[in-house]
């Protein structure tokens, strides 16, 4: 009998004492309302493909919810809703608070660009009677990943008299698409002797864009007649010259929708899911908040994955600038302000990964149903080149967390040494602002096509507007 109650004893004490890993039990009807919740974010990845698209796309909805242009030296109220846009190609929105700036701001900070391929300033060329554009890729992308996948065209072109136009094409039912062409595996022996990094460089990427010549036939332009054709396509649709493409920024992403993943259909599958799938949940968080204790200010940065450099990325002063503004008018000092603040940047995990378990430690990963993603540091090999928070932050946001129900994990980028990665938080942290990456599991991440699950997008949510109400 002793035996009997010294087993519960022990057992009672493995439950107090120990955490459990265990899968948590999801019930039906927060498996709805994450279902539901996806609805809006598939909606907004379909219209959203690049950092510009993402603004506008923002915009128009912030001032459907009674934000207005932010006017520097205007001393704001408690409710009070406004934006700031950064060169059309980052964003900031901030709701004031009952304390104002005095106490700090609560800060969330995703990014709006992703990897992809950018054209060349000089990128139309023609060979042996194909036209092609040539490319740059942006961003941590595997190269062979982008061969001999449909590819849409988005961006805008500035012409000398400084009118734009905007593009987007191939997203719609029966618009054209491109592509990077690959080599048969017939004749492809001595490519696939090279390594996955090198079988397909950086100067192969080159997108094929035409291949009928412009008639009538003059042999003056021989070997220039598939490409005349291409330019003047673009100049009945566009109004553009070849030489316009040197201030222009073009984008070539893949054109695939979001779509569910699964018989049970529990994930999404997109483009870009790093980072946008943080991006839609700070944005609606931030919309929909409505009178804080503290101000809000959500940051929609360019240029992360390329760190972050640049004057729409965060290694520059468009967000200090801003809180400067915002605590001048409140007749306080910036530094103290940012010396109260707090941040999530909210920016993607790495998922465990079943099939690439060799690279991850299981009991420090997250995984995907898990919730949102808390990540204490990131950076590789001996912690380099990253912000750590600190234990007392992360105790704060454990409890805030729980008690507003958020589901919630740690864990780390892939084992020790086996790599590593940075996100904008190295950024925010230097301007003395306690800060942590918290986000969305990914699984292939900076793939042409990236798979997260319902749950942990709804999660992600609920942990920002969390955030903001404490």
């Amino acid at each position: 009998m002793r035996k009997s109650n010294d087993a519960a004893d022990v057992k009672k004490l493995s439950e107090k004492l120990l955490r459990s890993g265990k899968s948590p039990r999801i019930s039906e009807e927060l498996w709805n309302k994450a279902y539901e919740y996806a609805e809006g974010y598939k909606a907004f990845m379909n219209t959203v493909k690049t950092e510009r698209e993402a603004v506008v796309y923002a915009v128009d909805l912030a001032e459907k919810a009674g934000f207005s242009a932010f006017q520097p030296g205007k001393k704001y109220a408690p409710g009070d809703r406004v934006y700031l846009n950064n060169r059309g190609k980052a964003l900031l929105l901030a709701v004031i608070g009952r304390d104002g700036c005095q106490n700090g701001v609560r800060i969330t900070a995703a990014h709006i660009d992703s990897p992809r391929l950018d054209l060349k300033p000089h990128p139309l060329f023609e060979k042996d009677g194909l036209s092609f554009f040539k490319t740059h890729y942006y961003g941590g992308i595997k190269k062979y990943q982008w061969t001999a996948i449909p590819l849409s065209m988005h961006g805008r072109i500035v012409r000398k008299d400084g009118t734009a136009v905007d593009i987007k094409v191939g997203e719609e039912d029966g618009e054209p698409r491109f592509c990077v062409t690959d080599l048969l595996p017939h004749l492809a022996d001595e490519q696939m002797t090279k390594t996955m990094e090198k079988g397909i460089e950086g100067e192969k990427l080159n997108l094929i864009n035409g291949s009928r010549p412009v008639f009538p036939e003059e042999p003056s332009l021989e070997g220039n007649r598939v490409r005349l054709n291409v330019m003047k396509l673009l100049n009945e649709r566009y109004g553009i010259t070849e030489e316009d493409f040197v201030s222009a920024d073009l984008e070539f992403v893949p054109a695939f929708p979001a779509v569910d993943i699964g018989f049970d259909r529990s994930m999404v599958g997109a483009y870009a899911q790093d980072d946008r799938v943080c991006v839609y949940p700070v944005l609606m968080a931030t919309l929909n908040t409505k009178t804080p204790k503290k101000t809000v200010v959500a940051v929609l940065a360019d240029r992360e994955e390329i760190g972050s450099v640049g004057n729409t990325g965060l290694n520059s002063h468009f967000l200090t600038d801003f809180i400067e503004d915002l605590a001048q008018a409140e007749g306080l000092s910036a530094r103290r302000v940012l010396a109260g603040s707090q941040c999530l940047s909210a920016d993607v995990a790495a998922a465990y990964d079943p099939n690439f378990s060799e690279v991850f430690e299981p009991s420090n990963s997250c995984y995907l149903n898990g919730g949102v993603g808390i990540e204490k540091y990131t950076g590789g090999r001996g912690k380099s080149k990253t912000s750590e928070a600190s234990a007392e932050y992360v105790a704060q946001l454990r409890g805030m967390f729980e008690q507003n129900h958020v589901l919630w994990q740690m864990g780390e980028n892939g084992k020790v040494d086996a790599g590593g990665s940075g996100t904008v938080a190295k950024f925010i942290a230097a301007l003395n602002v306690d800060v942590i990456d918290l986000g969305v599991p990914v699984l292939s991440m900076h793939a042409p096509f990236e798979v997260v699950s319902k749950l942990d997008l709804l999660m992600t949510d609920r942990a920002v507007r969390a955030f903001y109400r404490e």
